[in-house]
């Protein structure tokens, strides 16, 4: 014997309709715009390239002989440091 199936009720919408979701990105391009997320976390990102960063120095310290491997991390790391200096310059500055 197959059980019917039971009639959903309507699930009411994530955000209200008097309220509105604002991004800067086309909801065509990204359609988890529309409710509200479109994958951008800046401030998350930046705390991923500080510690990327800082975990690039921290390699430098082991037991190979070599420096070309030291130049190469520490190169990336200062790289990845004046990035990031230069979008917190950027930021301060009005528009």
């Amino acid at each position: 014997m197959r059980a019917r199936p039971v009639p959903h009720e309507q699930e009411e919408p994530a955000v209200a309709a008097s309220e509105s979701v604002t991004t800067n990105v086309d909801t065509a391009e990204v359609p988890s715009a529309e409710w509200g997320w479109s994958g951008e976390a800046p401030r998350f990102f930046r705390f991923l390239g500080w510690f990327f960063a800082a975990f690039l120095l921290v390699y430098t310290i082991g037991n190979h002989e070599g420096k070309v491997e030291d130049v190469w991390l520490v190169g990336i790391a200062a790289f990845m440091v004046f990035m990031l200096v230069r979008d917190i310059l950027r930021r301060r500055k009005p528009r």
